[in-house]
């Protein structure tokens, strides 16, 4: 999963070609902490898709742009343009978060 490291770098990947799926958690969140052991798997699974980790605290201005208030949550963009989002506060599983990316592929 990509790291980005300002928001010039958000801004890149959110541009470039290609099906991006931002995922979107914080430190504190026991919820985020629950699903993030399966993201690897969730990753492999669904590799059409290049993950990108934004930490909801350090970037808040893209988050309210969003309207990513609850997390953990995600959003599908495909050559810049938004195709899904699971996007509320509460716990995800692996098999919703795959059922969510399946509406997507």
């Amino acid at each position: 999963m990509k790291e980005p490291k300002s928001y010039e770098e958000i801004a890149e990947y959110i541009k470039a070609p290609g099906k991006h799926m931002f995922y979107f958690s914080a430190t504190w969140c026991g919820d985020c902490k629950f699903i993030e052991p399966k993201l690897p798997e969730i990753e492999a699974e669904n590799s059409e898709f290049e993950f990108i980790h934004v930490d909801r605290d350090e970037y808040m201005d893209l988050a309210v742009e969003w309207g990513i208030m609850g997390i953990p949550s995600f959003v599908a963009i495909e050559d810049g343009k938004e195709i899904g989002r699971l996007v509320n506060k509460l716990r995800k599983t692996k098999e919703e978060v795959n059922a969510f990316i399946s509406t997507v592929k």
